[in-house]
C-alpha cells in the first residue's frame, strides 16, 4: 500500500470512528431528552437550596427555558459518552504504539477518565454549596438573589471543567516523570513554584471569593504531592 492510500485509509478509519462517537453521544441525549428539565433542575439544586423562601431563577432570553436545559443534557450526555468515546480514540491511536505505551496508555486513560469525573462530583456536592451559600450569606439586603439560568450554566459548566481538569493533576505529574520529561527531584524542588499556581490558577479559574479558591487551591497541591507519590514507585530509571 502506497503513502497516499494508507494516509487515505487513515482518515476514513477517524471519519468511522468520529461517527461512531458521535452516534453513542445522540443515543444518550435522545434517551435523556425526555428528562431535560429534570436534569437541569437536578444542577441548579445546589443554589436553589440557598435561594431565599420566595426566590426563584430567571430566564432573562425569550428561549432560554428550552435550549438550557437542551445544553446541560447534551453536557451529561458526553460525560456519560465519554468511555466510549475515548475508547474510539483509543482504537484509532493503538495501533501505532507499542506494546509497553498500551499496557501504559490504556491505565492512563481510565484513571485520567476517573479523575475528571472525580472532580466534578467534588465540585457539585462539596464546593456548590458552600460557594452558594457563601454568597448568599453577604447579599445585601433590599438584593434579590435571582440568577438566570444561562448565567448559572455558564459558571457551573466553568467550575465543572476547572475541577475536572485540576484532578488530572497526579497524571501529569506520572506523564512528565515516566516519559523522563522532568525528574522527580526536580518536581519535588518546584513545589513552593506549584503551590504559588494553584492559588493563581484558582483565582482566575473560580469566583471571586476565597472559599472556592481555597476549594480549588488545596486539592491541586494535594494531588500534585500524589503525583509525586505514586511517580515515586513508577519514575523513569535514568540511562547509565
Amino acid at each position: 500500500m502506497s503513502d497516499s492510500e494508507s494516509f487515505i485509509s487513515h482518515l476514513i478509519e477517524l471519519r468511522d470512528r468520529l461517527l461512531k462517537a458521535m452516534v453513542a453521544l445522540l443515543v444518550v441525549f435522545g434517551v435523556l431528552f425526555y428528562w431535560a428539565r429534570d436534569i437541569y433542575s437536578f444542577m441548579a439544586k445546589p443554589l436553589l437550596a440557598e435561594l431565599p423562601a420566595g426566590s426563584h431563577m430567571i430566564a432573562v432570553e425569550v428561549a432560554a427555558p428550552f435550549f438550557v436545559p437542551i445544553k446541560v443534557t447534551m453536557f451529561v450526555s458526553l460525560v456519560i459518552a465519554l468511555p466510549f468515546v475515548l475508547y474510539q480514540i483509543w482504537a484509532f491511536i493503538a495501533p501505532g504504539l507499542y506494546s509497553h505505551e498500551k499496557k501504559f496508555a490504556i491505565p492512563l486513560v481510565a484513571t485520567s477518565t476517573l479523575l475528571f469525573l472525580i472532580g466534578m462530583a467534588f465540585a457539585y456536592f462539596i464546593v456548590f454549596p458552600v460557594v452558594f451559600h457563601f454568597v448568599a450569606t453577604f447579599t445585601p439586603e433590599g438584593v434579590e438573589m435571582n440568577t438566570d439560568i444561562q448565567k448559572y450554566f455558564d459558571f457551573v459548566l466553568a467550575l465543572f471543567l476547572a475541577f475536572g481538569l485540576a484532578f488530572e493533576t497526579p497524571i501529569a505529574v506520572v506523564i512528565l516523570t515516566k516519559m523522563g520529561i522532568v525528574s522527580l527531584k526536580k518536581l519535588k524542588e518546584s513545589r513552593p513554584y506549584v503551590i504559588v499556581g494553584a492559588f493563581v490558577i484558582a483565582a482566575i479559574f473560580t469566583p471571586p471569593d476565597v472559599v472556592s479558591q481555597l476549594l480549588l487551591a488545596f486539592p491541586i497541591w494535594l494531588l500534585f504531592e500524589l503525583g509525586l507519590l505514586i511517580s515515586g514507585f513508577i519514575e523513569k530509571p535514568k540511562e547509565k
